[in-house]
């Protein structure tokens, strides 16, 4: 139960009254377009995460493939390929409103990240889309970043997590099963229809 007097900060000039003055590596570490470093990150990540925002508010969703599945092809453009997931289409249907997205890489074992803003286009331009086959199928659609910001977030984080420390992986058995937990969280559905859908998303693969 939340307490009725909860405070809030609800201005920046209080919110930077709380925290230390940053220092100018973090201030203006910002770059306009991709360097050395930031292609070198690229080139070594599976994995990213990406946000938006549309109008029925905020997403965020996680996106991974080979070392380097994001395209670097200019210093100023990137293009992600969508594979095949659950087509609900979330970040993408906000982009089709509101072009903004957020990026952030991460590479197993390096405690920095990288972040990129920017604004985000679908393309379904087979050009474009046909080096980034993989098991001999091109992407139906993939987002063509145009690069706003780009810079480098400290280790701290990562660091405090032990994100990539294999000590600290669970044991999966602790949790219910992907399917057990659908069949609780969507109404109606029976544990046998969850696994029917189930069987249905592994047939269709990666690809």
């Amino acid at each position: 139960m939340l307490p009725d007097d909860i405070s809030f900060v609800t201005d920046e000039a209080g919110l930077r009254a709380l925290h230390l003055a940053p220092m100018s590596r973090s201030s203006d570490k910002v770059l306009s377009r991709l360097d050395k470093h930031c292609r070198d990150i690229l080139a070594l990540s599976p994995f990213c995460v990406i946000a938006t925002q549309g109008p029925s508010g905020a997403d965020v969703s996680p996106r991974g493939d080979p070392p380097g599945f994001v395209a670097v092809l200019d210093d100023t453009h990137l293009l992600l390929p969508d594979r095949v997931g659950n087509n609900r289409l979330d970040n993408f249907a906000n982009l089709l409103t509101n072009p903004a997205i957020g990026m952030l890489f991460l590479v197993p074992g390096m405690g920095e990240t990288l972040r990129i803003n920017g604004t985000a286009r679908i393309t379904d331009d087979a050009r474009l889309l046909e080096p980034l086959t993989m098991q001999r199928r091109a992407p139906k659609v993939g987002l063509l970043i145009e690069v706003q910001e780009a810079f480098l977030h400290c280790s701290k984080a990562l660091v405090r997590s032990d994100l990539w420390n294999p000590d600290k992986r669970i044991d999966r058995s602790i949790l219910a099963s992907y399917t057990q937990m659908l069949t609780d969280h969507v109404a109606g559905i029976t544990l046998e229809e969850s696994e029917r859908q189930g069987r249905i998303m592994a047939e269709r693969g990666l690809y």
